[in-house]
């Protein structure tokens, strides 16, 4: 095990251990810590990171995940054209909750589509894909694109059409937050969509996608 692998685990055991009974340690604490580890990197080439990233995703512990999924967002101004099979592999072989699948996806993969918007064509077969978190994945990864008005070439609606009656609640309820992101710079649209499928779409789904409308609005749309 790399010696900065080592030490992370040490110093995640050290903040687990400093909580108290029926508490856990929360993100800030790991995002501080990787913060301060990432200083520690004596070569910052992306290979070289991206195998300490690895690395830490091969303990499959949420924690270190966070650790990991944070260096490779602070890689971002050396992404290139390998990158978006590298974040793959990792989205297919480690991302096991909805927080890692947020996590991950709102920062370094999002970032990546936002730096390449020609990755959409790839996004959207992951709306087929039989894991339920890559599906998930990919409305979430849209939303940092979305919240960032930088989207052209981006279709969040054709997302939410492919997802639209997904059997899994947890996508449902992810191109819920992705069309809440979306109703943030374009509510009109949002609320079209809203008004033309809400037959079809999930409460769940519904729900979320209006919690960023006005209060007037949101009584509109709820009463369809």
């Amino acid at each position: 095990m790399h010696p900065l692998v080592e030490e992370a685990v040490r110093k995640i055991q050290e903040l687990e251990s400093s909580v108290p009974d029926g508490k856990h340690i929360v993100t800030g604490d790991i995002r501080r810590l990787s913060a301060a580890l990432f200083r520690q990197i004596p070569d910052k080439h992306i290979e070289n990171v991206f195998a300490l990233c690895e690395e830490l995703l091969e303990q499959h512990t949420w924690a270190l995940g966070v650790i990991a999924y944070d260096f490779a967002f602070r890689m971002k101004k050396q992404y290139n054209a390998s990158t978006y099979d590298v974040f793959f592999r990792w989205l297919k072989d480690y991302v096991r909750g909805w927080g890692d699948c947020d996590d991950f996806c709102t920062h370094a993969f999002g970032e990546l589509l936002r730096q390449n918007k020609a990755l959409f064509s790839k996004v959207l077969l992951w709306t087929q894909d039989k894991d339920f978190w890559v599906r998930r994945a990919s409305a979430v990864i849209l939303i940092p694109c979305i919240l960032k008005n930088d989207y052209e070439g981006i279709r969040p609606l054709e997302i939410s059409d492919r997802l639209m009656t997904d059997d899994q609640d947890l996508v449902l309820k992810g191109y819920g937050w992705m069309l809440k992101a979306l109703s943030q710079t374009d509510p009109h649209c949002v609320e079209a969509y809203l008004t033309a499928n809400c037959e079809k779409m999930p409460r769940v789904a519904f729900r979320y996608a209006l919690e960023k409308f006005d209060a007037a609005a949101r009584a509109r749309l709820m009463q369809l």
